[in-house]
């Protein structure tokens, strides 16, 4: 099984509008019950509020209606894991949505503010459509939040700062990662999918998969002609080291 909280890191330096909308998208496709969905957002504390306003913005234009018949937002695979998720909203940090039917297995998109690593949703994997978002005052803050849990299977960075990019790259241990977008590294067949350590072993995908699945067995084969390296390795050896220490 792969997961874990994935995290979703968004600096300062970006264009927001874009940056909210692919939020949006990894995050509620199948109503965030995907194992690469960006669990939690650690956002530059400037542009806290306007990453909200516009994630708010494109699940209303993506999504609609929520609870109509003919709406292409999902519900909860079944009632078990719409309570699961249910217990984990905090009433009083819910920002956006919030509502829920268990006999129906549906929660709304919902967005939860002023996140601590204390908080119960923060405890486990959500699987779920609760977006928690934690502030942060500078870049070093998402390494050091992100380093409480164990290895994320997946890395989601938005940031036009390339040494930011290739500082936290570098100083996180990740399945795989997407920079400026979530979701889409899953789907190219180029690169393999798989977690490390706690988010799971081994990759897949095209060869990747066949390699993963195959036991590559060691053959090691040797000339018959002579055989210099037996003036060494064969017995008897004492008088062989005698007389090797007496040349050094």
């Amino acid at each position: 099984e792969l997961g874990g909280k994935s995290p979703c890191i968004v600096d300062s330096n970006v264009n927001i509008k874009e940056t909210a909308r692919r939020i949006v998208f990894g995050k509620f496709l199948n109503c965030g019950q995907s194992c690469t969905a960006p669990d939690y957002i650690l956002v530059h504390h400037s542009i806290k509020n306007k990453l909200i306003e516009l994630m708010i913005h494109h699940i209303e234009k993506m999504y609609g209606n929520f609870k109509a018949e003919d709406s292409e937002y999902p519900l909860i695979i079944n009632k078990k894991h719409t309570e699961r998720i249910k217990a984990l909203i905090d009433k009083s940090k819910v920002v956006y949505g919030g509502e829920v039917d268990v006999d129906k297995k549906y929660i709304s998109p919902t967005i939860l503010d002023n996140i601590t690593i204390d908080d119960n949703i923060m405890k486990e994997e959500i699987f779920g459509p609760l977006l928690p978002i934690i502030t942060i005052m500078n870049m070093d803050d998402s390494l050091k939040f992100i380093q409480n849990f164990e290895k994320p299977l997946a890395l989601y960075i938005f940031s036009n700062n390339q040494r930011l990019i290739d500082k936290l790259l570098s100083s996180i241990s990740f399945g795989g990662a997407c920079v400026n977008d979530t979701m889409t590294h899953y789907v190219n067949p180029n690169l393999p999918f798989g977690g490390v350590g706690y988010s799971g072993i081994g990759e897949y995908h095209g060869k990747f998969s066949f390699d993963t699945f195959s036991h590559f067995k060691s053959v090691f084969k040797k000339s018959m002609w002579i055989d210099f390296s037996g003036i060494i390795r064969f017995a008897p050896w004492r008088e062989k080291f005698n007389f090797i220490k007496k040349i050094l």
